[in-house]
C-alpha cells in the first residue's frame, strides 16, 4: 500500500495524477471510455432505425445495465479472490472480440433489434467483469485519503469522453454507419489492454487459501447486510438509478421526435450531459467538505429531476441541452458519492464484492427503470414518461427522511493483525470443525448497560465477518460471569474470521476488556463439536465385535 501523503495535499482533487500508474491507466481508460460511448450511439441510433416500437429503443439503455445487476457479485467475488489485473485483462480481451464481431455483423447487415440488444448485452457483460476489479484497484493503486479525489476523476474521466465522445458518434454514424462506430469501439480496448498486460502489480498473497466462489458471495452478502450503514446507500442508489434512467433510456426519442433532430442532434445531446458531469466531478470533493451526505443527495435528485422535466416539455435543442448540464452534474455528483462512500466503508478483503453489490443495486435500478419508462413511453409517449419520473425522482430525494445518509466520517479499516493462531493439543485440519468459541467475561452491575450495548455492536460484527450463532449468556448462579458464544463451520473459517478484524473494530473490543472486572484476561475456549450418533456406531461395531 502506498504511504499516506501530509494532511495539505489529501484534499487536492488532481492529486491522484502524481501517482503514475493511476495515470496511466486512466488515460487508457479515457480512450476505452470514448469507444464505449461511440459505440452507444450507434446503438442506440440504429436502434431507432430498426426497432418497431418505443420499448425496444428503450431496452438499448436495459441491456447495457442489466448484465451489471445480473453478474456484478460473481465478478466482486472474482476481484476478491483473484489478480484484479488479470482479470481486468481478460475482461478488456473478452469486450474487444464481441465488439470485433458485431462490428461483422453489422458490416454484413445481419443485425435485427434482438441480435443487436445481444450483442450490447454481451459487451456490458464483460464491462460487469471489469468493473469491480476496476474500482476495487483504487485503493490498491493510491493512498486511502485520496480514494475519493481518484474516484471523482475516474467519473470525470468518463465524463470527458461523455462530453465529446457521443458527438464524435453522432458524426461517425451519420457519415460511415454504425458499422463505423462500432469498429472505433473495437479498437479503443486496444491502449487498456497494452496498460494492464505491462502493469507490474504487486499482489497481496494471503496466507490462508481462496475461498470458494459461492462461500466468498456469500461472505459478500453477509458484510452487506450486517451493515447498516452501507444497506441505505444500496437504498438510495437503486433508488437514483430507477428514476433517473428514464433520460439517458428516452434521450433517443426525445432527440427524434421532441427535437426533431438526428444522430448528430443526439450526440450534441449526450455530450451536454457529459459536459455537465465533468463540473459534477470537479466539485464533488469540495461539496463533500462543504455539505453533508444527505444534503449532497436530496440536491442531486431535484437538480436530476429539474433535467427531465425540462427534457420532456423543451422543444428547443439549446433549452434541453442545458438541462442535461444539470442533470450531467447531478448524476455524478450522486453516483461518486455513493461509491466513494462505500469505499470508504469498506475493508480491502470485501470491497471488491461490497462494490459490486452497490453496482448490482444501483445499474439494476437504473435497468428496472429504463424498461418501465420505456413501457410508458410506448403507451403514452415519452414526454409523460419523463415528467412521470421527475416526480418519482423528488420521492426518491425523500427519500432520505426515512433512510438517511451516513456522514463523512473516515475510518481505519486496515486489518488488526493482532491474532496469532494458538497451538492445539489436537492436530486439526482446516476442514476440521464445526468450531465453538467461548468467551468469558466477569462484568460488575454498574457496568452491565454498557456492556449489552457494546456486546449488541459486537455481535454485529462477529456475523458480518462470518461467526454463526452468536449469543451471550449470563451465569445464573454467578451473575457477574458472562459467556459469549459463536460458531464458524471449520477451523478454517474461525482463522480466517479473526483475520477481517479491522482497526476500527478494535476500539470495541478494548472498551470491553476494560469492563472486565477479572484479574486476567478473559479466558478463550476453543471447541471442535462431535456428533453423537459418530460415537454410538462406534461403540456398536465394538460390542457386535
Amino acid at each position: 500500500m502506498i504511504e499516506d501523503e501530509p494532511e495539505a495535499e489529501r484534499s487536492a482533487a488532481l492529486a491522484p495524477f502524481r501517482i503514475g500508474i493511476f495515470r496511466a491507466v486512466w488515460s487508457a481508460n479515457l480512450v476505452s471510455n470514448f469507444g464505449g460511448l461511440v459505440q452507444g450511439v450507434g446503438a442506440a441510433w440504429m436502434m431507432t432505425s430498426i426497432a418497431t416500437s418505443s420499448y425496444q429503443v428503450a431496452l438499448v439503455q436495459a441491456s447495457t445495465t442489466l448484465p451489471i445487476m445480473l453478474f456484478a457479485l460473481v465478478a466482486g467475488a472474482i476481484a476478491d479472490g483473484f489478480d484484479r489485473r488479470k482479470v481486468m485483462l481478460v475482461a478488456q480481451v473478452f469486450m474487444l472480440v464481441v465488439s470485433v464481431l458485431l462490428t461483422v455483423f453489422t458490416y454484413l447487415d445481419l443485425i435485427t433489434p434482438w441480435t443487436l440488444l445481444a450483442f450490447t448485452f454481451l459487451i456490458d457483460s464483460g464491462t460487469a467483469l471489469n468493473s469491480p476489479s476496476w474500482q476495487a484497484s483504487v485503493g490498491d493503486m493510491v493512498p486511502r485519503a485520496k480514494v475519493p479525489a481518484a474516484v471523482a476523476l475516474n467519473s470525470m474521466g468518463f465524463n470527458i469522453t461523455r462530453s465529446v465522445g457521443p458527438a464524435i458518434g453522432g458524426i461517425i454514424v451519420a457519415a460511415f454507419g454504425p458499422a463505423a462506430a462500432f469498429a472505433a469501439n473495437a479498437a479503443s480496448y486496444l491502449g487498456l489492454i497494452t496498460v494492464m498486460a505491462r502493469w507490474k502489480r504487486e499482489e497481496q498473497v494471503s496466507p490462508l487459501p481462496r475461498e470458494s466462489l459461492g462461500a466468498a458471495m456469500g461472505a459478500g452478502l453477509r458484510y452487506v447486510a450486517m451493515s447498516p450503514n452501507i444497506g441505505k446507500v444500496l437504498a438510495r442508489g437503486a433508488a437514483f438509478g430507477a428514476t433517473s434512467g428514464a433520460v439517458l433510456a428516452l434521450l433517443p426519442l426525445v432527440a427524434r421526435d421532441v427535437i426533431k433532430g438526428d444522430a448528430l442532434t443526439y450526440g450534441i445531446m449526450l455530450g451536454a450531459f457529459g459536459v455537465g458531469a465533468v463540473g459534477g466531478a470537479l466539485t464533488s470533493v469540495r461539496l463533500r467538505q462543504l455539505l453533508s451526505s444527505e444534503t449532497m443527495v436530496r440536491a442531486a435528485f431535484a437538480g436530476f429531476a429539474l433535467c427531465s422535466l425540462v427534457c420532456a416539455l423543451s422543444t428547443h435543442a439549446w433549452a434541453t441541452a442545458l438541462g442535461l448540464v444539470v442533470g450531467g452534474a447531478c448524476w455524478v455528483i450522486a453516483l461518486s458519492h455513493f461509491n466513494v462512500t462505500v469505499q470508504m466503508s469498506t475493508p480491502r478483503w470485501v470491497v471488491g464484492r461490497v462494490l459490486s453489490i452497490y453496482q448490482m443495486a444501483t445499474f439494476g435500478g437504473i435497468a428496472l427503470g429504463s424498461w418501465i419508462w420505456g413501457l410508458v413511453a410506448d403507451h403514452h409517449g415519452a414526454p409523460v414518461a419523463l415528467m412521470a419520473a421527475a416526480v418519482a425522482m423528488l420521492a426518491g430525494g425523500a427519500l432520505g427522511l426515512v433512510l438517511p445518509l451516513p456522514q463523512h466520517t473516515p475510518l481505519n479499516l486496515d486489518p488488526l493483525n493482532r491474532f496469532r493462531e494458538p497451538t492445539l493439543a489436537l492436530d486439526l485440519q482446516s476442514r476440521s470443525g464445526p468450531i465453538a468459541i467461548m468467551i468469558e467475561f466477569i462484568i460488575r452491575e454498574d457496568d452491565v448497560p454498557e456492556f449489552l450495548a457494546l456486546m449488541t455492536e459486537r455481535g454485529r460484527i462477529r456475523r458480518r465477518d462470518g461467526a454463526r450463532n452468536w449469543v451471550i449468556a449470563r451465569d445464573l448462579e454467578h451473575p457477574d460471569v458472562w459467556l459469549e458464544t459463536y460458531h464458524t463451520p471449520t477451523w478454517l473459517d474461525y482463522i480466517r474470521h479473526n483475520t477481517r478484524i479491522t482497526q476500527a473494530d478494535a476500539a470495541i473490543t478494548e472498551r470491553i476488556r476494560e469492563l472486565h472486572a477479572g484479574e486476567e484476561r478473559p479466558r478463550v475456549r476453543r471447541w471442535i463439536e462431535r456428533p453423537t450418533s459418530t460415537v454410538t456406531g462406534v461403540v456398536k461395531k465394538r460390542a457386535h465385535e
